[in-house]
């Protein structure tokens, strides 16, 4: 059997950089795959991220609304089996659980439910539920031993308040697993447990290194200082250096292998042989195969040429920590038993919940209403057209169709579904043809109630007169967006026309006026095409003299704009050149600087400082950070 744990941060990205799940989980080639900070709330476990073939899982997911902590943390296990029900199978477990202090539920039914928090009676329920809110644990039953998957707080200097919190969430999981424990049940703990225990652990560790209470109680689980834990990793390679799980993001450390290990596999209790009482049996000696960290998993490919200049100069894909595996040998089937209730595969935010007869006939009878509704409430206003526009059987004015206006559509009689869609220009109207498009229904598609806006402005629409069908398009070929806006150009131009009817003169469309020849010579200038019209030689004239006008205007324009932009682009050099004469040298390196900024809370925060450019190395290597610091300013240095 082999276990792996992988701290991804965040499964969506990596579920992206492998192209599904499957692929990613299929990647390891491990039978248990124990994921942290998965940063997915329980809403957001759809399928794709939650469910794969050939695997069962289980996730737990952050409960609080404390601030910045929605989204964030979560773990996951995945158990590659042959079948969910009825197996064998030791990596099927038998029973699974959300949390460690019992108090979020699990899936068992025997009394073993009632010892779930045994020997955490010294702590509140209300301490109980903060530590286990924010989805650190799933524990899973395997039969032979019990596995709990981890991610552990993280708390920085003079943080009171989170250091408080992970004091308690490792003081209540000790209890946990001491109850454990003293029923003879095997553990294995895996995870990122975000604690380097000792100083080989860690890169450069200072001399107080170890003298960290964390590190401290850590040490102090391990069978070597009396304890029940064994530190798989160590026990199998002892004295490895620079064997480390995770590099800062920020600072390139990656590039120099200036790390740490904080990812863990620990096991505690008895082998599996009935001898086990004999000297020298544990669970390292008799079932671990191998411990080791996976290094292919580094986040560039390799004889990539990487190289960290203040960042990275090629996109890395993956987390920034590498997983960790063990395999373990002589591990034998259990009892027949099916997946537990708590596996992904019975979420409904994975697969929905299931519909009855009843409500599938309902929702069909609420369909046929809403059709029925939408026809005869959507399109009041109705007139039949006749003369010149015969092949129009309805028209319907500026009637909106999924936020577009459509001047004038002609309605099939037989339509009954209200999803519209453009199909095209009539292949009756060919020459005056304003009606250029046919609204036909889908089938297959039900929509909601339109809502009171569409209905208003269907009601408010007005009746066209026929001089809007008699009116030349500018281009049939132009496509149906085009064609609509020319419509209801023209429409618009029809409603200021009788609105001012009763003062002057309706005029012949097929006449040109002084009037009319002025607005066609600017229109020809900004390139408008006006449909064909007879045309005096005063009027080409006139046109002719107003395109020359406006093409000496249009150039004079464009010079105006490319002046503009080419004093921008010499005001930008200019400030690019003082921000870099002000950047200072490192003195290791006589390299330009990075400006970074306080992030944070404190009396610096938001203040700007320089430091070297490289990736961040041992102190020995000359190819590393230097350590040059400088803050940007005086107003920047803390008094």
């Amino acid at each position: 059997m082999k276990i792996v744990t992988y701290n991804v941060n965040g499964l969506r990205q990596r579920v992206s950089q492998f192209g599904s799940l499957l692929k990613l989980l299929n990647s390891f080639d491990a039978d248990i795959i124990c994921i942290q900070e998965t940063k997915l709330r329980r809403q957001e476990l759809t399928a794709d991220l939650a469910i794969a073939d050939g695997y069962e899982s289980f996730f737990s997911c952050t409960r609080t609304s404390d601030k910045g902590r929605t989204g964030y943390s979560g773990v996951a296990t995945f158990c590659r089996v042959k079948s969910a029900f009825s197996s064998v199978e030791s990596a099927l477990p038998i029973a699974a659980e959300e949390g460690f202090t019992g108090l979020l539920g699990c899936s068992r039914k025997d009394e073993a439910a009632s010892a779930v928090a045994e020997g955490l009676v010294e702590f509140s329920r209300e301490e109980l539920l903060k530590v286990d809110s924010e989805g650190r644990c799933i524990i899973t039953d395997h039969g032979h031993f019990v596995l709990f998957n981890l991610y552990g707080p993280r708390a920085g200097d003079g943080d009171s308040e989170r250091i408080q919190f992970k004091l308690n969430f490792f003081k209540i999981l000790e209890k946990r697993w001491e109850s454990l424990l003293c029923r003879g049940r095997r553990i294995f703990v895996v995870g990122d447990l975000n604690i380097a225990p000792s100083a080989i652990d860690r890169c450069e560790a200072g001399p107080d290194f170890e003298k960290n209470e964390f590190r401290t109680w850590f040490r102090s689980m391990l069978v070597e200082s009396g304890g029940h834990f064994f530190d798989v990793f160590r026990a199998k390679n002892p004295n490895r250096r620079e064997a480390f799980t995770c590099w800062p993001s920020n600072t390139g450390a990656e590039q120099f292998n200036y790390g740490t290990r904080i990812d863990h596999i620990l096991c505690a209790g008895p082998c599996l042989h009935e001898e086990h009482d004999v000297e020298g049996h544990n669970l390292v000696t008799c079932h671990v195969k191998e411990c080791d960290i996976l290094t292919e998993y580094k986040r560039w490919k390799p004889g990539s040429a990487t190289r960290w200049k203040g960042g990275w100069n090629i996109k890395l894909e993956g987390s920034d920590h590498a997983p960790v595996y063990t395999c373990l040998r002589e591990i034998p089937d259990v009892l027949e038993h099916s997946t537990p209730s708590l596996a992904a595969r019975y979420l409904p935010m994975a697969h929905g919940l299931q519909q009855t007869l009843v409500s599938v006939l309902m929702r069909r009878q609420a369909t046929k209403q809403v059709k029925s509704d939408v026809v005869s409430s959507s399109f009041p206003d109705e007139s039949i057209i006749s003369g010149g526009c015969s092949h129009v059987k309805r028209s319907i004015a500026n009637c909106d169709v999924n936020g577009t206006d459509i001047s004038c559509c002609s309605l099939d009689e037989d339509s009954r579904n209200p999803i519209l869609k453009v199909v095209g220009h009539s292949e009756y109207l060919k020459e005056e043809a304003a009606c250029s498009t046919t609204i036909v229904f889908n089938e297959e598609y039900t929509s909601p109630l339109p809502n009171k806006r569409t209905r208003k402005r269907a009601r408010k629409s007005q009746q066209l007169s026929l001089r809007s069908f008699f009116g030349k398009s500018q281009n049939l070929d132009d496509g149906i967006e085009n064609s609509t806006n020319d419509i209801s150009a023209r429409q618009t131009g029809v409603l200021n026309s009788n609105n001012q009817s009763q003062e002057a003169p309706v005029m012949d469309d097929r006449r040109c006026s002084t009037m009319q020849n002025d607005t066609n010579g600017i229109s020809s200038s900004q390139g408008q095409e006006e449909p064909d019209r007879p045309c005096t030689p005063t009027q080409n004239n006139t046109n002719g003299n107003a395109s020359s006008q406006g093409q000496e205007e249009q150039g004079g324009s464009r010079y105006l704009e490319k002046q503009k932009k080419s004093d921008a682009l010499l005001e930008w050099q200019r400030i690019q050149q003082l921000m870099q004469n002000s950047i200072p040298l490192c003195k290791g390196h006589r390299e330009p600087c990075v400006s970074r900024v306080v992030k944070k809370p404190g009396p610096n925060f938001g203040h700007r400082f320089y430091v070297c450019a490289r990736a961040e190395g041992p102190s020995s290597n000359p190819e590393a950070n230097c350590g040059y610091f400088r803050w940007a300013s005086t107003k920047s240095r803390p008094k």
